[in-house]
């Protein structure tokens, strides 16, 4: 049997358990450090013995709805490779569209910015990465997501301070950009979370009381001692919350302006606050 022949039964399964198909040709990939050119040359070939056995295995976590970047221990994010396992979210595609329109919107090389919730660090090292004359702090409450990140931190060796906080708890200073892609899915929106997410990625991550705006609640409650003048806050949101977490911050700052943004998908995606 030849590797086409191979994918094709595996992928085929996979689809009907609700999978990516595409997942094991990602996770198979990245574990065998092929490229693309490189991946497609060998889909004729006799499957080796040694592949017939990592295929198998990577099949059957996928099966049981264990995400390919788990596998892996890796995700690409924003042109960076961040080291990822159950301790924290996968990044995702969205989150990157939020890093770029940071980075977009503050041209400015001295700026000082919080990330709250940052799990993996995703969002912080990008800016950092991006901007190394920035001042960064990327905090979360769960002192097993600062371990990935600090591993993320110096993998890439760039400035991040990082702070175990619930939230404000142990935060000091003033900054000009506050950003956060906290947990937001609510447990009646469940049915909607795929299994591989459910089954696998922190629900301290995911889930949040209040129909999932009990973060934005509190971080809009305190982000007024801790933004500097003339600052912005940027959120990720659920596709259903952007106008009930406009509305949140818009009671909180009602100077300011509030403005929801789309995705690429055409969804509401991200909550700023500004001076307009």
């Amino acid at each position: 049997m030849n590797y086409a022949q191979l994918f094709s039964s595996y992928e085929s399964k996979l689809e009907e358990v609700g999978e990516e198909p595409e997942s094991l040709a990602y996770a198979f990939r990245k574990l065998k450090a092929l490229s693309l050119t490189d991946f497609v040359l060998q889909l004729t070939k006799e499957v080796t013995a040694e592949d017939e056995v990592l295929l198998a295995d990577i099949f059957q976590q996928l099966l049981h709805h264990y995400p390919a970047q788990y596998i892996v221990g890796k995700s690409d994010f924003h042109g960076l490779e961040l080291m990822v396992d159950p301790r924290v979210l996968i990044p995702r595609p969205e989150t990157e569209e939020l890093v770029d329109l940071i980075l977009a919107e503050n041209p400015t090389e001295k700026l000082s910015v919080l990330d709250i919730g940052t799990g993996s660090g995703a969002i912080a090292i990008s800016l950092a990465h991006s901007k190394p004359s920035w001042k960064v702090v990327a905090s979360d409450i769960s002192a097993e997501a600062l371990a990935v990140a600090k591993a993320n931190v110096e993998q890439h060796q760039v400035e991040v301070t990082l702070v175990q906080s619930d939230i404000w708890e142990k935060i000091s200073g003033k900054y000009d950009i506050i950003v956060s892609n906290p947990p937001y899915i609510s447990r009646q929106d469940e049915a909607e979370v795929g299994l591989n997410v459910l089954h696998s990625e922190p629900h301290l991550a995911l889930f949040a009381a209040e129909n999932g705006l009990a973060i934005y609640r509190e971080i809009a409650a305190g982000a007024a001692k801790f933004l500097a003048e003339g600052g912005k806050i940027y959120h990720e949101i659920g596709y259903k919350q952007g106008k009930t977490v406009s509305e949140l911050f818009q009671t909180a700052f009602p100077c300011k302006r509030v403005r929801i943004l789309k995705d690429q998908f055409g969804q509401d995606r991200m909550v700023v606050v500004d001076h307009g």
